[in-house]
């Protein structure tokens, strides 16, 4: 059966025609950065609409690169610390009376000194 099959070019893999005179599609490359900082480019037709979100290939939710909606929404939150957040539960004599009576505590023995 070997010897009888035919030898020879496979048709539907190759192309005959050149790519000369051929005109592609106009594209436009856009640019989408992960919260991991990975930067994916992606080439859409010239009158697509380019969405705001693309998923990475990390399963984040990447953002168009110099899209700054995003980042000015985090730029604005102003970064709460520790001490901000304690301030808002204690004043700041209620913080001194409590450093005192612990030390206190300490000195007594009634907290022990690991050391």
């Amino acid at each position: 059966m070997a010897e009888r099959s035919l030898r020879g070019m496979s048709i539907g893999a190759k192309s005959l025609e050149s790519d000369d005179n051929v005109d592609f599609a106009a594209r436009t490359d856009v640019a989408y950065v992960c919260p991991n900082g990975h930067r994916t480019i992606v080439p859409f037709a010239e009158g697509a609409e380019i969405p705001k979100e693309w998923e990475c290939r990390c399963g984040q939710i990447a953002h168009r690169e110099g899209d700054s909606d995003a980042e000015a929404d985090e730029i604005n939150k102003p970064t709460r610390t520790h001490w901000d957040m304690l301030m808002e539960r204690r004043t700041e004599d209620e913080l001194k009376e409590l450093l005192e009576k612990r030390l206190q505590m300490h000195r007594d023995g009634w907290i022990p000194d690991y050391e």
